[in-house]
C-alpha cells in the first residue's frame, strides 16, 4: 500500500506539480478509502488469467423480448446458452447516452433506464465476469457536467477542453473526418470546444486535476458495481497539447499509470484494458513497462491480418508478426480478437501490410458490401481508417454462389486461429451466431458502423438455434466445441509459451504449452481453399486429436479451411 501511495503521489506530481500533489492526495486517498470499504473482500491478490477466460462483446440492448427489459432478456438468454463456453461480458456503455450508439455519454454513474437497471447488470455477474466501458476522453453535449460548463457555473468553468484563437492545430492525429472544433454558445460567449469524435462528444479537461477525480471515482463506481476488468476507450486522445499530435502523450501514459495505481490499492482484482487502435508498435506502448499500465492490451492488428491470410490463402505475414506477440511480463496479455461493435480498423496493419495489400482488403469489403471509412491526414488528405462490414461477411461474399459450408468453415478456421494465439480472447455476439451484415441499418442512419449492430428478437434467435440446418445453429454449434476445447487446455494459458513453426506458408501453424512447458497442443490452421497435404514431421511422435472444424478429418491431410487441434505425446 505505501508503495502504491507513494506512487500516486509521483504520478499526480509529474502531471500538476508538487504543490498541486499535496492538495490532491487526501482527497484521492478519501474516495480510495470510501472505495475500499465496499468492497473489502477484493484486498488480497488478484485470481490470475487462465485459458478458461473468455470475453463476449455484446450491446446491452443486443436481444429484445416482450415483458422484459434488455439487460434481463440478456442475461436469460446467456444464462442459457454461453455459460460453460464463455467466462465473462464485455457490455458495451449501459449509461444515459445520446449519439454514436452509447459512446456519447450524458451520466457516467447511471444505468440507461430503457435497458434496465444496475440489478440487472449484477445479476449477469453472478453468471460471468464483467466488463464495463469506461469513456473517459469525452462526454455527451447533453450532459450535466456539460451545460454547467456552458453556464460558467463554479467548479464547471475548465472542465472541457477549449481553443481560443486560432492556433495551428494541423500536426493533431484525427480519427474521423468530422471538425476537431466545435463552437458552442455559452454564458460567456462563444466558446470553441474540442470534439475529436464528433459536436456531441466533447472532450473532458485533464489538466484540470478535478476533473481527474470525478473520473476517478467512476472509475471506482465501476469497480462497486461489479467490473473485474475496465475498458479505458479511445485513451489514446486523452490529454491535448496544442502544437503536438494529441495521441499517445507523455501525460496519457502518466494517467493510465495513476488509474492502474489506485487500482492496485483498492481493487487489485480489477484489470485495465486499453483501446487504442493505432499500429501496433504505439498499441503496444499502453502494457508500460509490465507492471505499471493496462494489464490488456488490445490487439487491433489482428483482425485484418487474419482477414488478408485468408483472402490470399497465404500465412506468411501472419506469422511473421505473431511471433513477435511476447508481452512485457507475466502481469500483462493481449485482448485478442476479430470482430467488434466497430469496424476492421486498418491503422494497426499499416507497417505490417503493404499499402497494396490494405487497397486489397478496401476493394474486398466494397466488393462484398461493406463500408470503408476514412481520416483526415495531416496534410488535409483522407485515408481509410476502418473497414465496416460484419466479420463473416468480410471473409465470404454474401453475393457468391459459394455452400454454406464452405463458408461456415472458413469463418471457424479464422475463430480457431484467433483462440489459438497467445492471450486473452473475445468473441463479438454477432460472430458468435453467425449474423450477416445489416446494410439497410446503416444505409438508412447514415452511421456505417450500424452495418454490424443489428439488435436481434429473443425467440427468432432461439429458434434458429434449434434448426440444424440453419447458418446460426451451424457457426454456433461449431464456436461452441472451439471455445469448450480451449477452456479445457492448460496449453491456452494467456501467458503460455508458445512457437510460430515455418512450413506451407498455406498453414498457420503455433504450438502451445502449458505455463510449465509440458502437455504441447499443434494447432494447425488451413488458410488456403485447397487441401495441403500435411509434412510427417510437424507432429513426429504420437498425437490425440481433440478438435477438428471438419466431420472427417483425413489424418495425413488439412481440408480446405480446416482448423486442427492435436496434443502431442
Amino acid at each position: 500500500m505505501t508503495n502504491n501511495s507513494d506512487r500516486i503521489r509521483h504520478q499526480l506530481a509529474a502531471l500538476y506539480g508538487p504543490t498541486a500533489a499535496d492538495s490532491l492526495v487526501p482527497r484521492l486517498n478519501q474516495l480510495m478509502s470510501r472505495a475500499a470499504s465496499a468492497f473489502p473482500q477484493t484486498s488480497t491478490s488478484p485470481e490470475p488469467l487462465c485459458e478458461r477466460d473468455t470475453l463476449l462483446i455484446t450491446y446491452p440492448d443486443q436481444l429484445r423480448e416482450p415483458g422484459l427489459s434488455p439487460l434481463a432478456a440478456l442475461d436469460r438468454f446467456l444464462a442459457g446458452h454461453v455459460r460453460g463456453m464463455i467466462s465473462g461480458v464485455h457490455l458495451l456503455p449501459f449509461y444515459p447516452w445520446s449519439s454514436d450508439d452509447g459512446f456519447s455519454v450524458k451520466d457516467y454513474f447511471a444505468v440507461e433506464p430503457a435497458y434496465g437497471t444496475w440489478e440487472d447488470i449484477r445479476r449477469i455477474g453472478q453468471n460471468f465476469d464483467l466488463m464495463f466501458d469506461a469513456v473517459f476522453n469525452h462526454l455527451s453535449a447533453q450532459s450535466d457536467w456539460f451545460q454547467r460548463f456552458l453556464r460558467n457555473e463554479p467548479g464547471y468553468e475548465d472542465f472541457f477542453v477549449t481553443v481560443e484563437g486560432d492556433p495551428d492545430l494541423s500536426q493533431v492525429v484525427r480519427p474521423r473526418t468530422l471538425p476537431l472544433l466545435t463552437t458552442f454558445p455559452s454564458a460567456t460567449g462563444p466558446r470553441k470546444v474540442w470534439t475529436t469524435f464528433s459536436a456531441d462528444q466533447v472532450d473532458l479537461n485533464f489538466k484540470n486535476p478535478a476533473v481527474l477525480l470525478r473520473v476517478i471515482e467512476a472509475l471506482l463506481c465501476y469497480v462497486r458495481h461489479g467490473a473485474r476488468f475496465i475498458r479505458l476507450d479511445a485513451i489514446a486522445f486523452l490529454w491535448k497539447e496544442v502544437g503536438t499530435s494529441c495521441l499517445h502523450l507523455p501525460q496519457t501514459h502518466r494517467v493510465i499509470q495513476l488509474l492502474r495505481s489506485v487500482l492496485d490499492c483498492c481493487a487489485p482484482h480489477v484489470r485495465l484494458i486499453t483501446e487504442t487502435n493505432v499500429p501496433h508498435a504505439d498499441n503496444i506502448s499502453y502494457f508500460g513497462d509490465g507492471t505499471n499500465e493496462a494489464q490488456l492490451v488490445y490487439n487491433f492488428a489482428l483482425p485484418p491480418l487474419v482477414l488478408h491470410s485468408l483472402a490470399s490463402g497465404n500465412a506468411s505475414i501472419l506469422a511473421r508478426w505473431a511471433n513477435t506477440l511476447r508481452p512485457p511480463s507475466n502481469q500483462t496479455a493481449f485482448f485478442n480478437f476479430l470482430a467488434s461493435h466497430d469496424g476492421i480498423g486498418l491503422n494497426p496493419a499499416r507497417g505490417i501490410l503493404t499499402e497494396a495489400e490494405i487497397a486489397a482488403l478496401v476493394e474486398r469489403t466494397q466488393r462484398h458490401g461493406g463500408f470503408v471509412s476514412l481520416k483526415h491526414l495531416p496534410d488535409g488528405s483522407t485515408a481509410p481508417y476502418e473497414l465496416n462490414i460484419n466479420y463473416f461477411d468480410a471473409l465470404s461474399d454474401p453475393a457468391a454462389a459459394e455452400p454454406m459450408a464452405l463458408q461456415v468453415d472458413r469463418f471457424l478456421c479464422a475463430h480457431a486461429l484467433m483462440l489459438a494465439i497467445p492471450g486473452v480472447p473475445a468473441i463479438y455476439f454477432h460472430s458468435l451466431f453467425g449474423s450477416r451484415g445489416d446494410r439497410p441499418a446503416a444505409e438508412s442512419s447514415g452511421i456505417p458502423r450500424r452495418i454490424n449492430r443489428q439488435k436481434l428478437e429473443r425467440a427468432p434467435l432461439e429458434l434458429a438455434l434449434s434448426n440444424p440446418g440453419s447458418l446460426r445453429f451451424r457457426v454456433f454449434s461449431g464456436m461452441s466445441r472451439l471455445l469448450q476445447t480451449r477452456r479445457g487446455l492448460a496449453a491456452f494459458h494467456p501467458n503460455a509459451p508458445f512457437e510460430i513453426l515455418d512450413a506451407d506458408p498455406r498453414l498457420f501453424l503455433i504450438r502451445r504449452s502449458a505455463p510449465d512447458g509440458q502437455n504441447p497442443v499443434l494447432c494447425l490452421h488451413n488458410l488456403a481453399g485447397q487441401a495441403v497435404d500435411l509434412d510427417a514431421s510437424l507432429a513426429p511422435g504420437p498425437a490425440q486429436l481433440l478438435l477438428s472444424t471438419v466431420p472427417q478429418p483425413h489424418p495425413a491431410r488439412l481440408a480446405p479451411y480446416e482448423a486442427r487441434w492435436l496434443r502431442e505425446a
